[in-house]
């Protein structure tokens, strides 16, 4: 039997300091040293809004429309949107349907508000493509409520998509 040169292997060489493990935003996504991947839809196109930015933005197309119709009856108006309905448990201890919206007439030193509830009108729509129809439908509603008028009188258009 030939005694060749032997071949050593060192585990644990204590000659060269250990690698620190690399953090997360260095690992993630650096391939061939390009560079972190960036946003996949810039911050200025619709399909990087949250579904409450979207919401809002037809809430506040609604209220243009109305203005467009009704100009200055509209326009001391404000129209907010809020999560749930105030007091939704005793609502539904009671077993009534959480309301889609509200309105509060204007009072001494404050304008009327519209309220539309974002969580409750979501499901109550059956599906996306309906939700915005709802959500101008019950911007209607409300502000009908608040000048005294049908729905209908209100928008021409209402309860027709």
């Amino acid at each position: 039997m030939e005694n060749g040169p032997s071949l050593s292997i060192r585990v644990g060489d204590s000659a060269e300091p250990a690698a620190t493990p690399r953090s997360f935003g260095e690992r993630r996504r650096n391939r061939h040293g390009r560079g972190l991947r960036g946003p996949l839809l810039p911050a200025h196109l619709p399909g990087n809004l949250s579904r409450a930015e979207r919401f809002e933005g037809w809430v506040s197309d609604s209220a243009e429309r109305l203005h467009y119709f009704w100009g200055d009856p509209i326009e001391a108006a404000q129209f907010v949107v809020a999560d749930i309905p105030p007091d939704l448990e005793v609502l539904v201890a009671r077993g009534d349907p959480a309301p889609l919206g509200s309105f509060t007439p204007a009072g001494p030193g404050r304008p009327a508000v519209v309220t539309v509830y974002r969580r409750p009108v979501e499901i109550a729509a059956h599906s996306r493509e309906e939700l915005p129809e709802l959500v101008h439908d019950v911007v209607v509603e409300q502000t009908a409520h608040l000048l005294g008028m049908s729905p209908e009188a209100v928008d021409p258009g209402y309860g027709h998509s």
